[in-house]
Formats: structure tokens, C-alpha cells, sequence
């Protein structure tokens, strides 16, 4: 299993839910990439709160799922919780979403150490 340093780490993560919450994906591909993410991939715990609460909502609407997204992440525990903060910078371009991508799959990679993976 790779191992990564704790600010990279950090980055794959929040970079991971950015790309959940973005407008620019399909519902169904962030409720198919949710079911194949393992949670404990996420070492903080509020971002594996938040990744939990998104793969809960399942495959909805993006901007449904911000509306939902803050008062859930409170109600687990994290009452200070700013979704515009957390996703800075909130709004994410096309060129921006594949660097996004790119770190979702390699938190999948984390999910399912024993497989080879289809992207490398």
C-alpha cells in the first residue's frame, strides 16, 4: 500500500470530496465512486464524516446535496462546520475537475489495496 505524506494525504482527501460536491459530475458516478470508496481511507474525521454523509445521500442532485451536505456534517458532531470554506475554493472549472478525479482514484487504489488498478 502507498503511504503518503500528511499534507498530501490531506490534499487527496479534500481534493476526493471537492470532486463529490462538484456540479460537474453526474449523480450517479459520485454514488458509484462513494460505493467504492472505503471510509477509512479518510484519515480526519471530519472529512470522513463528510464523505459518509455524501455517500448516505446517495445519487442526488450535486446542488441538493450542498444544501443537505452542512446541517448533516453538524448534527454528526462538527456543529462549526462551513461547506464554502471546506470546499475552497468552492467553484471548480473543467481543467480543475480532472486533477480531482485524479485524486479520487488513488484514494479508490487505497480502498482496495490488493487489486491492481485499471488507471496506472
Amino acid at each position: 500500500m502507498s503511504t503518503f505524506e500528511p499534507s498530501s494525504r490531506t490534499l487527496l482527501e479534500t481534493n476526493t470530496l471537492r470532486f463529490l460536491c462538484s456540479v460537474l459530475i453526474k449523480a450517479g458516478t459520485r454514488g458509484e465512486i462513494c460505493r467504492l470508496l472505503d471510509p477509512s481511507v479518510f484519515q480526519d474525521p471530519l472529512r470522513r464524516v463528510v464523505f459518509e454523509e455524501i455517500r448516505q445521500l446517495g445519487s442526488i442532485d450535486s446542488r441538493r446535496l450542498r444544501e443537505l451536505l452542512p446541517a448533516r456534517v453538524t448534527t454528526r458532531g462538527f456543529p462549526d462546520f462551513d461547506l464554502h470554506a471546506f470546499l475552497a475554493p468552492y467553484e471548480v472549472n473543467e481543467k480543475e475537475i480532472d486533477q480531482l478525479f485524479e485524486s479520487a482514484l488513488r484514494l479508490l487504489d487505497l480502498s482496495h489495496p490488493d487489486q491492481e488498478t485499471l488507471w496506472d
